[in-house]
């Protein structure tokens, strides 16, 4: 339990497999936590269900990357509940700034209408959340950066825990020993989260048929 934490003590214990979050938005305090069954998304067996597809085919909308990365912190804080406190907003942007925390942003026009942000570490990418406002926005996001991570020499997506939602896209659950040896192998990788450029929604699709 702390309530004085540094973005490098923070990225050290994403280093080390665990990670915080606060019990409340009004909290000050934050815990580590370490669960025995962690999440992740093996980026080889990422699924686009036919309906996803369609969707993403339509093309109705338009993907950036760290475009609006306070916004979509803030979109995946909009809830009634949420882990996401004064102290870690300062913590997310402070590593933003330093080139660790990115996000994902996708827009209809010039709103914004879902997102998914998160932490990297050589050819980890640690998820840490993610919001929609339109029809599968969360889903879109997560699509094209499952896209991206591949393309930038990633090799592992950790989610922290297992929804519904997620284990519909590929989502599993590994023992925390598991993780720990896939975190370890991706520390030492070198992977660029700005590199890729972003594919059109027919490519993405393509791709991901292809690959999963």
């Amino acid at each position: 339990m702390t309530d004085r934490l540094s973005a490098q003590i923070l990225l050290s214990g994403y280093a080390q497999g665990i990670f915080p979050m606060a019990e409340s938005r009004d909290s000050t305090q934050l815990h580590w936590f370490d669960p025995a069954l962690r999440g992740i998304i093996p980026l080889e067996n990422f699924h686009i269900s036919h309906s996803l597809a369609k969707e993403i085919r339509r093309a109705d909308f338009t993907i950036s990357t760290n475009r609006a990365f306070r916004a979509v912190v803030e979109g995946c804080a909009d809830r009634s509940e949420t882990w996401i406190n004064g102290p870690l907003f300062a913590l997310y942007d402070e590593l933003h700034a330093a080139g660790f925390a990115h996000s994902l942003e996708v827009w209809n026009g010039a709103t914004l209408v879902g997102g998914i942000f998160g932490i990297t570490l050589g050819g980890a990418f640690f998820g840490e959340s993610m919001f929609s406002a339109r029809r599968s926005g969360s889903k879109i996001a997560i699509a094209f950066l499952v896209d991206r991570l591949r393309e930038a020499g990633f090799s592992l997506f950790d989610t922290q825990y297992i929804t519904p939602h997620l284990a519909s896209l590929g989502g599993i659950e590994v023992p925390r020993e598991d993780y720990r040896a896939r975190l370890a192998k991706a520390l030492y990788q070198s992977a660029d989260f700005n590199a890729p450029e972003t594919p059109t929604p027919q490519l993405l699709v393509q791709r991901t048929t292809q690959t999963s």
